[in-house]
């Protein structure tokens, strides 16, 4: 969740945040790090052994437009997601830096054509309790 951080002077200046995650009423996993956090430490209190997969996302999926709504609402200005077209992608990322974005565009194809997901899906994975708004809140300051 705290990836938004990248986006709230964007929010707070013109309104408009450019989204890879498309389309923008598709809901992603994402967690807030205090959860992931708090679940490692439970995790090396808990006694067991061999190999295990723990997945875990926030209390409920969110969608880029729902970011925008809730931005909007703690900013106190209209605030809207727009689609970065993918086609963009490359010369975006090479031009913020990146020498090799080719993974970094297979995880948002990942995510936006929904072949990266838990294993058990949304209703596998486990829950964290911190809501988006509670991290928005924190970033906006």
């Amino acid at each position: 969740m705290e990836n938004v951080s990248w986006d709230i002077t964007s929010a707070r200046e013109t309104g408009l945040v450019p989204s890879l995650l498309q389309p923008l009423d598709k809901p992603v996993p994402m967690v807030a790090t205090a959860d992931i956090g708090r679940v490692a430490a439970e995790l090396l209190q808990e006694n067991w052994s061999g190999y295990r997969v723990v997945e875990l996302e926030g209390p409920q999926r969110v969608t880029p437009n729902e970011i925008a709504d809730r931005l909007e609402k703690l900013i106190g200005r209209p605030v809207w997601m727009e689609s970065i077209p993918r086609a963009s992608w490359e010369s975006l990322f090479r031009s913020q830096g990146m020498k090799n974005p080719e993974p970094r565009i297979r995880m948002l194809d990942g995510f936006n054509e929904g072949w990266i997901e838990f294993e058990g899906g949304e209703a596998g994975s486990q829950k964290g309790t911190v809501e988006l708004e509670t991290v928005l809140k924190g970033l906006i300051g």
